[in-house]
């Protein structure tokens, strides 16, 4: 057995386990697993409309094309080519009609990747055209939506309004996002005997393509088994758009009795897939002459795309998280979930989490104008604190909340009065470049909304050498979950990490498996895997007080040893000895969260097991004769309860912190008047580089172990960063504001791209 590594333990600065292999270029990806003999290779046709019936469907051309074994279309599925996430409502190949451009209309097979490209673009389709909505208003005027619209209220919004001394109303449209992984999507579907198929997929919820295969097919779910070892990213785009690769690949395979890969090139990505949902909010926030928030009513209105996949969780965390971190007495807020001819907007990184806190935000912004204070002295007075002034607008009230400590941390680290000084002065020094500032606070939910899926399960093995195989249902996307994984199997045995290994997601190991989402990775995977790791402690110390003649609780494992009092034995041996005591070294456990407990109809209760919280302050400078950006200063601290690995926590961090930032600057995604898609491709859309990541950049945690029994006391750290982004987007406009002498609120969009910066320059002047 190796020795344990130094630093090995949970709240260790650990590497991730993969990073040699990430950085040689060794980890092998679905794309890089080897070809069995015969593998063929598919590529999708898609609708060259946005709305229409299909009145023509020409694939003769397709058939003679070089290389080509085999089309199929929708007439030539088994099973049901009716799907969806939470409803059934997504032809896998269109059949009749179709709904946006980019819609899967048939899969060609050949005997390369180029050639089943070149075949798939041969197709003579014709569309006889049906109306087309693009705009989340046209739909909600026609009533077309994917979900019933839902509100929220508490006390009286209306009457408080109408006794309102200082209001702020206002809108704001907040862009979408693609999802932009290294790795696309794709799957790899080999059949086996006894008509079985294994589906290697790059996903982040394997049970659900183990289920969608099989309906596909027309087969029991236990003919179908989906293994992922790792993903090059995800952030939401592989929780339900994967689905669609994985079912056309196994649909394939089993038809065609040889293994088939499915890998769409960037751009067919780009056409097929959902991104983060638009939303336009409007809003009405009033306060006291004192600056205390009296009500505040919200409108949003969410563009879902043509289907409904996960439009209502997103749409409802949205409103969850729309007074962000502070006391809102009385509140309202209407949701209209609306059905376009455009991809099906899907989960992304925050889950709407975001949306609703930049339409708090930029609320508060103007809010602060109005009253002719300073931002963070607004924050500073309506945080959440204790008590009654801890309760969200959904009734749960806080438990643990350390926003204003948080704040007046960050506040005094990063100077922010003196900087609020000197950002003044140079705006007063310079003719055409504006500084702005902002420090925000936010509060994040972590778990799903949907109860039921707050699960997991693992299985653990250890064998007569001491090493140990651990299997769970977390996805690894780059995230860490495997390196934390081991890190607390190890704690629990007294080993080293060398000696864990972390297996390939599998659905023939770990059934029942729910989405590696919602941040909720390593709490729900990491707690089943600590308890199935603390049950064969338990086994191994009852066999070591056996020999010993003493109580269990009494034999110590650490350090690749167990001991008692003066005697020890090697973990390795100790296995041995069991195995020959006909002692079970494989257990398996299961973890659901507990406390959640939530009404949807009446949008109350306590959804979420526990909040996480950061404050982050942003300084910008943009040039207004161009509006070019320059981000000059971040600060962040961020609570990640007891910290399973802090290196990989700081990476999740600034990650999503500058994927958050991409998202409010940069990544602007435009569709042609007809539905088509302009930036589908890297030419045309632009995420961050390196050459945007602020020039100083800082990141600190902040000391608090979560009060709730998660696994060592940790916090989730995949999404709450991103929305400390917002604060980049406040700082600019809080330059555009000063350039027009803080006499108006800019009609700011997001993303804040030189042309909205512009446009917000002319809107103050």
């Amino acid at each position: 057995m190796n020795a344990p590594a130094v630093g090995a333990g949970v709240g260790a600065l650990r590497a991730h386990e993969s990073a040699r292999l990430h950085v040689s270029g060794r980890a092998p990806y679905t794309d890089d697993l080897p070809e069995t003999e015969h593998t063929a290779h598919a590529a999708i046709g898609f609708s060259p409309a946005a709305s229409g019936r299909i009145a023509k469907l020409d694939l003769s051309a397709v058939l003679t094309c070089p290389g080509v074994l085999r089309v199929f279309t929708a007439r030539d599925i088994p099973g049901s080519n009716l799907h969806g996430i939470m409803t059934r409502d997504e032809p896998l190949l269109a059949g009749e009609t179709v709904a946006y451009w980019g819609q899967p209309l048939f899969l060609v097979v050949a005997r390369s990747h180029d050639a089943a490209r070149r075949a798939a673009r041969m197709a003579n389709i014709e569309i006889a055209p049906l109306p087309a909505i693009f705009s989340a208003s046209a739909a909600r005027e026609q009533g077309l939506e994917v979900a019933p619209a839902r509100t929220a209220r508490s006390g009286d919004a209306e009457a408080a309004l109408a006794l309102v001394q200082v209001m702020s109303e206002g809108h704001i449209d907040i862009g979408g996002q693609e999802h932009f992984y290294l790795e696309g999507q794709i799957a790899y579907a080999c059949p086996l005997e006894d008509e079985r198929v294994l589906v290697h997929c790059a996903t982040q919820h394997p049970s659900e393509v183990q289920q969608i295969v099989a309906r596909t097919l027309g087969w029991p779910m236990s003919r179908v088994n989906v293994q992922c070892r790792r993903m090059g990213g995800a952030f939401g785009g592989k929780e339900s758009q994967c689905y669609v690769f994985a079912a056309l690949a196994a649909l394939a395979a089993a038809s065609l009795g040889r293994p088939v890969k499915l890998r769409p090139d960037r751009d067919d990505d780009f056409m097929i897939t959902g991104k983060r949902h638009e939303f336009h909010i409007g809003w009405r926030v009033a306060a006291d002459r004192d600056g205390f928030l009296t009500a505040a009513s919200f409108d949003h209105l969410v563009r879902c795309g043509w289907s409904a996949d996960y439009s209502a969780a997103v749409a409802d965390r949205a409103v969850f998280h729309a007074t962000n971190a502070y006391f809102v007495p009385h509140f309202h807020c209407t949701s209209f979930r609306a059905r376009t001819n455009t991809q099906s907007a899907t989960a992304f990184r925050g889950f709407g989490g975001p949306q609703g806190v930049l339409g708090m935000e930029v609320a508060m912004q103007d809010l602060a104008l109005r009253l002719a204070v300073d931002p963070l002295d607004l924050r500073k007075r309506n945080l959440l604190t204790h008590g009654e002034r801890a309760r969200l607008h959904y009734g749960f009230v806080l438990e643990d909340n350390v926003l204003p400590e948080m704040v007046e941390r960050l506040e005094a680290s990063c100077d922010y009065r003196v900087r609020r000084l000197a950002v003044a002065d140079f705006n007063r020094r310079h003719r055409w470049i504006r500084r702005g500032l902002a420090l925000m606070p936010a509060v994040f939910g972590v778990g799903f909304g949907a109860t039921f899926l707050n699960q997991a399960g693992a299985l653990i093995q250890i064998y007569v050498d001491g090493t140990v195989s651990v299997n769970h249902g977390g996805t690894e996307m780059g995230q860490g979950l495997n390196t934390k994984i081991a890190q607390i199997v190890a704690h629990e045995l007294g080993l080293g990490t060398a000696d864990v290994f972390v297996t390939a997601t599998d659905t023939a190991k770990v059934p029942n498996t729910v989405s590696t989402a919602a941040s909720s990775g390593a709490d729900l995977n990491g707690m089943a895997a600590c308890n199935a790791a603390r049950e064969l402690r338990r086994r191994l110390a009852e066999v070591a007080a056996a020999r010993w003649h003493c109580m269990p609780s009494n034999v110590p494992f650490s350090n690749g040893f167990v001991r008692s009092g003066d005697k020890a034995v090697t973990f390795a041996d100790l296995c041995t000895h069991a195995f020959t005591m006909q002692v079970s070294l494989s257990a398996t456990d299961y973890y659901r969260v507990p406390k959640v407990e939530y009404d949807y109809d009446a949008f109350k209760g306590r959804p979420f097991y526990y909040y996480t919280y950061g404050v982050a302050c942003s300084e910008v400078s943009i040039d207004t004769l161009t509006g070019e950006l320059k981000i000059e200063r971040v600060d962040i601290l961020q609570d990640a309860g007891r910290s399973l690995n802090p290196a990989l926590d700081r990476g999740q961090v600034e990650g999503g912190f500058i994927q958050g930032m991409g998202w409010l600057t940069s990544e602007e995604l435009v569709w042609r008047d007809d539905g088509y898609l302009l930036t589908h491709a890297p030419q045309t859309y632009k995420i961050p580089t390196s050459r945007d990541i602020p020039e100083d950049f800082r990141v600190s945690f902040f000391e608090n172990e979560n009060a709730e029994d998660t696994v060592h006391r940790s916090k989730a750290i995949g999404e709450p960063p991103l929305q400390l982004a917002v604060s980049v987007w406040l700082a600019i406009w809080d330059a555009v504001a000063a350039a027009g002498g803080y006499a108006k609120a800019p009609a700011l969009r997001a993303p804040a791209t030189p042309e909205a910066i512009l446009n917000a320059l002319d809107s103050v002047r």
